[in-house]
């Protein structure tokens, strides 16, 4: 290899790929080494390189033709020699990184993987790159923007870079602002407020929704959700863009806040940018705290959902995990905002803890809908109000 730092050779899916070897920069057990590499690699994330495999392929088969692909903070390359490789329909991806050392890399294992030709890799700023793109015939089909930490300083040159009916797939990990550690960075970099609640990670990923909906706005572009998740230490949305202001307005009437009560776990959701805002919780009288304003819409389209379900099922080699959070997501894709964790519930209560599905089938039985949620795996979602689903709790707590 032509590499001045360690490196190694890894399978992923159907590509073969030279990538740092990252126990080689690792000093500290506690150190994160895919930021002390010299080229950014993360195998954690394979799993969401698998997901977004199934939803480019379901995209592509869903619009019917040849597709381009942009991926604008390559790293080694994986990603996007994936989709080459993996996804049928592609005529073109362009990679681009602004580190020099991952232009190298990638530009490698593209040659590695006989793709020269079908992929393009660039060195330059990810907005620069994007902005050269935004001619009207100059458009990507689907943009995948996984950064370390926020994609919110890319989503105007992104949304730019996309043509009508185009997807954009976009990361956040900076989960700590997102579930309310840092409110008011969160405020700051997506536009609203999250809330420390246990369903703080349904808020995080419809912060970030809510930030690309109002930046989307923007340019009269409005944002249809065919697939979200939250997996590991990070939020994941796929976003397909439709222009037109009457569909930009449509998005914006999905905008609105979370009223938590802190006190009783009532909440409630409240449509709009600017409502009157009942400060009270109507069940016990305790003042309400606001999450938002944030996306209120679907986290996911059932009938994409469905097709990723069908296409995951026919991959023998795709990872487990990936098939269950494709299968939950599907499940909960019409749920309400907002889930219940049980033990949550029992410990503020100081109960036994109740199985999820024992709660689920007693809230059943008093006629209420009921899902579980990717989210957590002790969390529901219900149509049931939260003094029905504490209720149930204690009553099974019994």
């Amino acid at each position: 290899m032509q590499f001045d730092f360690p490196c190694e050779v890894i399978r992923e899916g159907e590509a073969v790929l030279a990538v740092p070897k990252l126990s080689a920069f690792k000093r500290e057990p506690w150190e994160y080494a895919p930021c002390k590499a010299p080229v950014f690699y993360n195998p954690v994330m394979r799993l969401n390189r698998d997901i977004a495999v199934i939803a480019v392929q379901v995209f592509q088969e869903m619009i019917g033709r040849g597709i381009v692909i942009a991926e604008p903070l390559a790293g080694s390359g994986v990603r996007g020699i994936r989709f080459a490789l993996e996804v049928d329909g592609v005529e073109h991806v362009y990679m681009n990184d602004i580190n020099p050392l991952a232009h190298k890399m990638a530009d490698y294992n593209v040659e590695m993987n006989g793709l020269r030709g079908r992929v393009t890799v660039v060195n330059e700023d990810a907005n620069l790159f994007l902005s050269r793109h935004s001619a009207p015939n100059k458009r990507f089909d689907f943009i995948d923007l996984d950064p370390f930490g926020s994609p919110v300083c890319f989503l105007d040159s992104a949304i730019r870079a996309l043509k009508d009916g185009g997807l954009l797939a976009l990361t956040a990990t900076d989960m700590a602002p997102l579930c309310g550690i840092h409110p008011r960075v969160a405020l700051r970099k997506y536009g609203g407020l999250p809330l420390r609640t246990e369903y703080c990670h349904e808020i995080a990923l419809r912060l970030l929704i809510g930030a690309l909906a109002m930046t989307a706005a923007k340019y009269e572009t409005g944002i249809k959700i065919l697939f979200s998740h939250k997996t590991n230490h990070y939020v994941r949305a796929y976003a397909q863009i439709i222009r037109g202001a009457g569909n930009a307005d449509k998005s914006i009437r999905q905008m609105g806040y979370i009223l938590h009560c802190f006190s009783c776990f009532y909440r409630e959701t409240v449509q709009g940018i600017a409502p009157l805002l009942n400060g009270k919780c109507s069940e016990c009288g305790s003042p309400m705290k606001v999450a938002g304003p944030l996306w209120l819409g679907r986290l996911s389209d059932a009938a994409f959902c469905e097709r990723m379900e069908n296409k995951a099922l026919l991959n023998r080699r795709l990872d487990a995990r990936a098939k269950r959070i494709i299968l939950l997501v599907k499940a909960e894709a019409d749920a309400p905002a907002t889930y219940f964790v049980i033990d949550k519930i029992s410990d503020k209560l100081g109960l036994t803890v109740p199985s999820r599905e024992r709660v689920m089938k007693r809230l059943v039985q008093k006629g209420f809908r009921v899902w579980p949620t990717h989210f957590h795996p002790c969390g529901i979602k219900t149509d049931a109000p939260a003094s029905v689903v504490v209720e149930s709790v204690r009553q099974l707590a019994r």
